[in-house]
This record gives structure tokens, sequence and C-alpha cells, in this order.
């Protein structure tokens, strides 16, 4: 208690939200994922104008993608000495060059190299990302200061596609990453006005991969995301094809907009509760999206059914990124930026696991498999959540206990 008196008395604006300060690292986040899913949008646009094919065109996703997943750890753990502030505009500046590159360049491959590179970048700002938000509060805040400055993530995620369709229709593809390089650079000057600087880790308090891992709860917090994520993505990936059975292939940009609108739901009510309830957010979000995911397997085939099981999967996994990191950042403590870089990677290899494991039971036993298997990861990260009680997702939060 001593400490966090002294601590609001040298901060006195710890003990509240500072709303400008939090949203400019949720635009930060909502550049990095934009970057990432902006030339899906544009796919068709960006084979016409360099010549290629559409799925060399689909590899500016994937080397991005690459870039994050293998930059994440290594950058955030050899950073982590250094001033917050402008590490985070140096990860910006670097998004602001390369998308600019990428809109300027002829060469396809000084292209995917540019958007290697961004990924890097994007793969930083996800290390410190989380651990940036949580310092600019008092602890009984800090999950709602990462549910803040987490929405970017799925406003992104939701929009992200439909947002380089449109901006590649109005723009050209090239103008449009022109015009989030603009973006990028007006977010940069508003954390230089908003957000404020903090330093390092001294060399003395660093900590490594390895030991980070050691963390009695991170295992299991990672444990449940990989379950988690993986069933996810089984289903996010190929939602056309499971939408067939239903008639509503030719009403995936619908149902997706769906889904993106109930994550948000997701996002407010994680971010409301998630100081005080986080043990509980996390079992009832994972019976929600076994629930959806059960309704998705017996009504595939009725449209009305799968709209309200697609709204329930999102509200139920929407807070999902908040609940996973703040778990992750209280069971590492002071590794709590090395944690998020793991997680981001772990998060990302889900991801391409749920593309690999999803395309392999569609072409084996059809689209009708996916929520089956979905539902036996959903399960099997439930039981895993609910028996780490001690570590990982105790009933008390750390700030709590501390007290």
């Amino acid at each position: 208690m001593t400490t966090m008196t002294a601590r609001t008395a040298a901060h006195p604006e710890a003990d509240k939200l500072p709303l400008a300060a939090l949203l400019a690292l949720a635009m930060t986040g909502f550049l990095a994922l934009l970057t990432e899913t902006l030339p899906a949008g544009m796919l068709l646009r960006i084979s016409a104008g360099m010549g290629i094919s559409e799925t060399l065109a689909g590899q500016f996703v994937t080397l991005y993608a690459i870039g994050s997943v293998a930059a994440a750890v290594p950058l955030t753990t050899a950073t982590q000495g250094w001033r917050r502030r402008p590490l985070l505009l140096a990860a910006l500046a670097a998004i602001l060059i390369f998308n600019t590159l990428t809109a300027l360049t002829d060469s396809y491959i000084a292209a995917l190299a540019a958007r290697f590179l961004a990924g890097m970048a994007g793969g930083l700002i996800w290390g410190m990302l989380a651990g940036y938000a949580r310092r600019l509060v008092a602890d009984p805040l800090k999950g709602r200061a990462l549910a803040i400055a987490g929405v970017g993530a799925p406003i992104a995620l939701s929009l992200g596609v439909p947002l380089g369709t449109l901006l590649g229709d109005a723009l050209g593809w090239r103008s449009a990453f022109g015009a989030i390089s603009l973006l990028t650079l007006a977010v940069m000057a508003w954390i230089l006005a908003k957000v404020p600087d903090f330093a390092g880790q001294p060399a003395g308090k660093r900590q490594g991969v390895g030991l980070v891992l050691r963390s009695p709860g991170l295992r299991p917090v990672l444990a449940v995301l990989v379950l988690w994520v993986l069933a996810h993505s089984i289903l996010y990936t190929y939602v056309a094809p499971l939408l067939g059975p239903a008639g509503l292939s030719g009403q995936t940009d619908r149902v997706l907009l769906t889904f993106g609108v109930a994550s948000l739901a997701g996002v407010w009510t994680s971010g409301m509760l998630i100081d005080r309830r986080l043990r509980a957010l996390v079992l009832l979000s994972l019976v929600g999206f076994a629930l959806a995911v059960l309704a998705l397997g017996l009504a595939g085939t009725h449209a009305p059914a799968v709209y309200v099981a697609v709204a329930a999967w999102g509200v139920a996994f929407g807070g999902s990124p908040t609940l996973l990191q703040t778990a992750s950042a209280e069971a590492a403590g002071p590794g709590a930026d090395v944690a998020q870089s793991i997680l981001a990677t772990v998060w990302n290899v889900a991801i391409a696991g749920g593309g690999i494991v999803g395309g392999l039971l569609l072409d084996a036993c059809g689209a009708g498999s996916l929520p089956w298997a979905a539902l036996v990861l959903a399960i099997a990260a439930l039981l895993l959540a609910g028996a780490a009680r001690a570590h990982g997702f105790p009933a008390e939060p750390r700030h709590a206990r501390r007290q």
C-alpha cells in the first residue's frame, strides 16, 4: 500500500485512464494490423499493377506475417533497455518508410522485402504495446487500460480487408499504401503530444526468453492461447466454405461484419470487468465460444442460426487478446514485454496452424467437420484454463494479492 501511495503522489494521473494516450496506442496497433491485412482487399489491383499472379500478390500478406513472427521475440528482448516512446516512434517510422516504399517501387522483390521489414516493425509494436499501456495506469486499472489500447486490433481485423478494398477502388493500391503512411505520420505526432515516455528496464532487471518462459503461470496461458486461437482460426480462415451449407457463401462480407461488430462488444465487456474478474471472464468466454461452435456444428445449414452463432462467437472471442495479454503480463511480472512478444509469436503460429489443419480437414472431411474439430480444441482450452487456478488464471488478481 505504501508503494501505491508513493506512486500516486508522484504520478497523480496514474489513478485515471489517460484516454488520449491509450487511444494513440490503440491507433498504433490498428496501423500495424491494417498494414498486414491491407493487401488482402487489393489483390486483383496489385496483381494487375505489378504484372504478377494473385497468388504472388498474396505473398504481400505472407511476408509481413513472417517478418512479424521472426522479429517479435528477438527485437523485444534486445530493446528492453531502450526508452519506450522513442522505440515506439522508431517502429512506426519503419512502418511509414516501408509502406511508402511499397507504394513507390515497381520491383516485386523490393516490395516483398519492404513487407518483411514492415512486419518486423509490427512484431516489435506487438511486443511492447501491452506493457506500455499497463505502465500508464495504477495496478487496479491495468486490464482496462490494456483493453482500450487493444481495441485497434479487432477494428483492424473486422475492417482491414473491406477498408483495403475501398481504398484500392477509390485511390488505387499504391495510393492506398500512401494514405496509410500519412495516417502513420499523424499517429506519430499524436504520440509525441499525448503519450508520456518511460525508461527501459535497467540491465539487472532484464529477463531473457528462457527465464520468462519459466514463469509459473505463463505456460498455461500459452497452452490455452494455442488451443483457442487454433480453434478460432480453423473456422475463420475457412468461413466461406463453412457458410456454404446455409446458402450464405454470397454473404461472407456480412457475416464477417457481424463477427467484427460482436467482437467489439466482447472487447468492451472484457475491458469493464477484467481488473476484477479475469478468471471468470476467461472461463465464460471459452464456454460461450464452445457453445457458439456447437451451434455451428448442429445448425450450420440454417442461415438465421448461423448469424446468431457467429455473433456469439464474436462476443466470446473478441475479448480474448485482452484477456490473454493481461494473464500473460500478470504471470510474467517484470518480464511482461518479453512475455507479450512470445504471446504475439505463438498467436501468429496458431493462426497459421489453423489454416493448415483447417485445410486438411476441409479436403478430407468437408466443411461440416470444422466446427467439431474447433469444439474439441475449445473444450481442451476450457479444461486447461479451469485447472490453472493457482498460476495462469488465478481467482484473485495480482494487485489484490499484494495488498
